[in-house]
């Protein structure tokens, strides 16, 4: 549970004359109003079986507790109407245990099952509201939409799949509570473990385990490894560790990469790429990013992974993002390959990028991006790139709108 907001109120007393000197002058205290969040997912099964059920009689689900109360879903395949005639689906939020005046936030979702993510959304989240949270009197009570979906329409969408529909229900509920002032100010410094590590590793005290990588040796602590790297884990302690601690080869990796990988691994934060590459350009930032992110997959370093993915986000551009993509696609980083199909899919960054070595690459590598790249420059560009009888297609394959060759330059 998550407080979506606070609502702070502060009230003072100012002293009075007769008080004792002893007293303080003021004292205060803090109303807080927050929002304690659940949610729940309610799946609805054999749809088409449960229509005829009747006007006014729904399918429930599970009741789950929200903020100290029970929360039930109600879905009407018939509504809840006489009026509609069973011409829409209702779907509603119910107060399922005893409660007055539950105060509450809803959201209902049904999701669109086509992978599209065209999710159909109510909710109180993120947004004002001009009368305040949503009320509910006692038991029973609801809040939701009698004309929710229009059944037709409904039978005919995505929403609707295998004869079945997904639900997903937010409730917040609205607690407040007054707190008085602290008796005590006790300063707490930030966490310094990854410090202490790092100076360890660093002092070379106690290492009982070399690597060498690319020519160069680097030695470290194995049950430091172990601690933060299932793989180095196996490595050194399963039942098909390495005998050969003294020195263990580490095969297809810079030794940068890998001074930056155990860098991680100590002080649990990203090394200075300028400083451990010599070099302060972005391409040379990126490339080690790069390289870091599938050391990081191998080595199974799920933050290191996601900080290099938020990196390299950071830092897309015409000369590296072919070569971005085609990583972000073999290590699975759905985030970053996303922004990199959209920035290829510009108009004004396609005919550049196509003539990298990178996009050679890419068509090499992962051909099957380009499918997903082609739907990324379909929708952008619908009405703005004229590609003529030659296509999109020919685009990416390296010809012109004249269905000319156009030469790769570097």
């Amino acid at each position: 549970m998550v407080g979506m907001g606070r609502v702070y109120q502060e009230t003072a007393k100012p002293s009075s004359a007769s008080s004792s000197s002893s007293s303080p002058g003021v004292t205060t205290s803090t109303s807080i109003t927050e929002t304690v969040n659940g949610s729940h997912d309610f799946k609805i099964t054999g749809y088409s079986l449960s229509k005829g059920i009747g006007i006014g009689k729904y399918i429930a689900s599970d009741t789950f507790m929200v903020g100290g109360y029970a929360w039930a879903i109600y879905f009407y395949p018939d509504g809840k109407s006489v009026e509609d005639n069973a011409t829409y689906v209702s779907l509603f939020i119910a107060l399922a245990s005893e409660g007055t005046d539950v105060r509450a936030l809803f959201e209902l979702t049904l999701l669109d099952q086509s992978g599209k993510e065209r999710h159909k959304v109510h909710s109180h989240f993120g947004r004002a509201l001009e009368s305040g949270p949503y009320t509910l009197k006692y038991r029973g009570s609801m809040w939701g939409y009698k004309r929710f979906f229009k059944r037709t329409a409904l039978e005919a969408s995505d929403y609707l799949k295998d004869d079945c529909l997904q639900v997903h229900c937010c409730v917040g509920v609205v607690k407040t509570h007054t707190e008085g002032p602290k008796i005590y100010s006790i300063p707490l410094p930030p966490s310094d473990i990854g410090q202490h590590f790092g100076q360890l590793l660093e002092s070379g005290k106690g290492t009982d385990v070399n690597f060498e990588v690319d020519g160069e040796t680097f030695s470290a602590h194995k049950l430091v490894l172990a601690a933060r790297s299932p793989v180095f884990r196996a490595q050194l302690y399963g039942p098909m560790k390495d005998q050969n601690t003294e020195c263990i080869k580490v095969e297809d990796m810079e030794s940068p990469v890998f001074k930056a990988l155990l860098h991680f691994i100590y002080w649990d934060a990203l090394p200075d790429l300028e400083e451990l590459t010599g070099l302060s350009s972005k391409w040379a930032s990126t490339l080690m990013s790069q390289h870091l992110l599938a050391a990081a997959d191998r080595y199974g370093l799920d933050r290191l992974r996601l900080l290099c993915e938020a990196k390299l986000c950071e830092e897309v551009a015409i000369n590296t993002v072919a070569t971005t993509l085609a990583l972000a696609e073999q290590h699975h980083c759905f985030q970053l390959k996303s922004v990199c199909l959209k920035f290829v899919a510009l108009p004004e960054n396609l005919r550049a990028v196509m003539q990298t070595d990178g996009f050679e690459y890419l068509k090499e590598s992962c051909p099957h991006v380009l499918t997903e790249l082609l739907e990324y420059v379909a929708r952008i560009n619908e009405h703005s790139i004229a590609v003529g009888k030659l296509g999109i297609e020919g685009i990416l394959d390296g010809s012109d709108v004249n269905g000319r060759r156009v030469k790769q330059r570097l």
